[in-house]
């Protein structure tokens, strides 16, 4: 008998997930695969966005079906980190005798070499490594010898590159993802599963081009987020409220109130009344209303949420200006080297093109300037 165990947190499970179940039961010849959605995944700390009996229902509905797929609450009822060499023990103590595999993404081989106990999971089961848009490499595979002194399976798979991070953001904006099963869809609309309500009334604010503008910035910050080590949730509600002002007049009644330094550059204007409006609108963590309030100047000192909104607004896929395509792999190598770079653009187009430049975004370069030598993130 082959067995095999696919875990994760599918939170949401979609179609891609979908695509490696019934390729690895192709390739493997699997007479039977539990789907096993985590409590807590060891690399998502701050927990999943979906409760885990919705992340289970969610998975019974996308495998309806396939008879050879089963789902499992066992991580689930166990609580506590999810650590998949304590599921893999359990997995060879149920089935001594059958052929076990545990199926992960490839995107996951690299990740796996830092898993809690590697060796005893490989004990207990053959890891399988499903493509998922990605295709392992000679390299990769003789590390994995190397180190391990075994072979992983390869399931071949050509998928999408489809990211639940943002499937999640595409939910928390209102839109209808096409890589979910319609029938998850509708349970999540109907739970308002991965939706903000502050989200839905800031856009409310905005005009479509800006709100499409929104989108983008929250998908760039979101992907870049957890290897920051910022709560997905804090990067999701920055950028999607960054620029909620930025359609309203300074003098309109929602952000009248609104303390504004003398100083200010009409284009710089939208970062404070943002912030006025984000608190006005429930929004309470101080991170989140600092990110919104100076992520057009920068400034001094940045937290890490701070710089990860400035840059996603300023190199957001949708801007074309000369040198993005620079900073934008900067993005995701380097953030404060690229935070150099990008302010010293703006520096550079600002300073040739006349227009006065704000204290602030000149403060921000100087300091990091100053501390480039020095872990600041």
């Amino acid at each position: 008998m082959k067995i095999g165990i696919f875990g994760g947190s599918f939170d949401p499970i979609h179609s891609q997930h979908i695509g490696c179940v019934v390729a690895a039961q192709r390739a493997l010849g699997l007479d039977r695969l539990i789907v096993m959605p985590s409590y807590i995944a060891p690399h998502k700390r701050s927990g999943a966005a979906a409760d885990g009996k919705s992340r289970l229902k969610m998975a019974e509905i996308a495998l309806r079906g396939l008879d050879f797929a089963a789902v499992s609450d066992e991580e689930l009822a166990a609580g506590g980190t999810s650590y998949t060499y304590l599921t893999c023990e359990k997995f060879k103590a149920r089935y001594p005798a059958a052929e076990r595999y545990f199926l992960v993404g490839a995107d996951m081989l690299e990740d796996f070499f830092t898993w809690r106990e590697p060796d005893a999971i490989l004990s207990c089961v053959t890891l399988a490594a499903c493509g998922r848009g990605t295709a392992s490499t000679a390299a990769l595979r003789e590390k994995f010898y190397d180190r391990f002194g075994k072979r992983y399976a390869e399931v071949p798979f050509t998928g999408e590159a489809v990211s639940s991070t943002e499937i999640r953001v595409e939910l928390a904006f209102g839109k209808r993802p096409a890589a979910l099963d319609g029938e998850v869809y509708h349970y999540i609309s109907e739970r308002g599963l991965y939706a903000y309500p502050v989200i839905e009334r800031a856009l409310s604010y905005e005009k479509e081009t800006r709100r499409e503008h929104s989108f983008r910035v929250a998908k760039m910050a979101c992907a870049r987020a957890r290897s920051l080590g910022i709560p997905e949730e804090k990067a999701l509600l920055a950028a999607a409220l960054h620029d909620c002002a930025k359609n309203l007049s300074a003098d309109d009644a929602l952000v009248a109130d609104c303390r504004v330094p003398s100083d200010v550059p009409a284009p710089v204007l939208h970062q404070y009344t943002g912030a006025r409006l984000a608190a006005r609108l429930g929004v309470e963590d101080e991170e989140i209303l600092d990110a919104i309030r100076y992520h057009a100047s920068g400034r001094e000192d940045m937290t890490p949420l701070g710089k990860l909104i400035f840059l996603s607004d300023l190199l957001e896929e949708g801007r074309t200006f000369a040198g993005v395509d620079v900073l934008r792999d900067l993005f995701w190598k380097d953030l404060d080297a690229c935070l150099e770079a990008a302010l010293r653009a703006q520096l550079a187009y600002l300073s040739e093109s006349g227009t006065p430049i704000y204290g602030l975004t000149q403060s921000a370069y100087d300091w990091v300037v100053k501390h480039k030598n020095q872990p600041f993130s």
